[in-house]
């Protein structure tokens, strides 16, 4: 009989979250799943990691039929890096994180810590996928998710992705299943946050900051994830940990040359 894929399940939004809730019971079809998942909700943390402190991880048993869950008191990318260092009995065929409580399209990726635990994954040779659903409540409806979900996942462990790609991100619009016009490979959209702090008091008078944005899309053209997103599609974004600008590496490899030579003829003239 065929050895089970092992599968490592985790997310942002803590243990508990209905998100991850999904994505296990989805997972359950597909492997022998083993789930370490922050216990409290870790949203917008990043790529961070643990230093300063103790890391704790203790099994937990939450839903029948998952024996083989842990909750830890670190980030997302802290349950990664233990679940492979001293969790899993062996290294994961894959990582799935999410399903994420909201949008991680566009430049959102950069904060999410959803898409960090993937990368982190990706960073360790481990072929890995991050859900988002594009609705915040806590009691989101992700059944129409689950279909895609299980088939986007299955066919990433029949057809393993290369070792340049890190990681996929995968945002699912918040509509009925019905209403969901199928998979788009996109690109990220040029897009940011335009921020502003909003500065209150407190009762006792101290002065504190509450951070307020709009989401500007700057990317009109129709290959993007927004653009999928808002029409209808559920977007897949290819991503890697390499953030150099080759373009403009080009670009600074020239005026090295440049300088260079000016160099050599300051010292000729000399």
């Amino acid at each position: 009989m065929k050895k089970k894929p092992i599968i490592l399940v985790t997310n942002d939004d803590g243990i508990r979250a209905p998100g991850i809730r999904a994505l296990i019971q989805t997972m359950n079809s597909l492997g022998d799943v083993y789930v370490v998942a922050p216990n409290k909700p870790q949203s917008g943390i990043g790529h961070a990691i643990t230093m300063d402190t103790i890391l704790y991880c203790d099994s937990i048993k939450i839903d029948h039929g998952v024996q083989k869950e842990w909750k830890c008191s670190g980030t997302p990318v802290d349950c990664v890096k233990l679940a492979i260092s001293q969790i899993l009995p062996k290294k994961p065929d894959i990582c799935v994180s999410g399903i994420n409580h909201g949008s991680n399209s566009s430049i959102n990726i950069m904060y999410s810590g959803t898409i960090s635990a993937v990368i982190e994954a990706g960073i360790e040779g481990i072929p890995s996928v991050g859900f988002s659903l594009l609705d915040f409540d806590w009691n989101a409806d992700f059944e129409p998710s689950k279909e895609y979900v299980h088939q986007i996942v299955k066919k990433i462990l029949q057809n393993p992705i290369p070792k340049k790609i890190i990681s996929l991100n995968v945002n699912i619009p918040k509509l009925k299943k019905k209403q969901i016009k199928g998979i788009k490979i996109c690109r990220q959209a040029e897009a940011k946050w335009k921020e502003n702090f909003d500065h209150r008091y407190d009762p006792k008078g101290r002065s504190y900051y509450w951070l307020l944005g709009d989401f500007v899309n700057f990317d009109k053209k129709l290959d993007t994830d927004e653009w999928a997103l808002k029409n209808g599609y559920i977007s897949v974004v290819p991503i890697k940990f390499d953030l150099t600008d080759y373009t403009l590496l080009n670009i600074l490899r020239s005026w090295n040359f440049i300088l260079f030579i000016s160099f050599c003829i300051r010292k000729i003239i000399i």
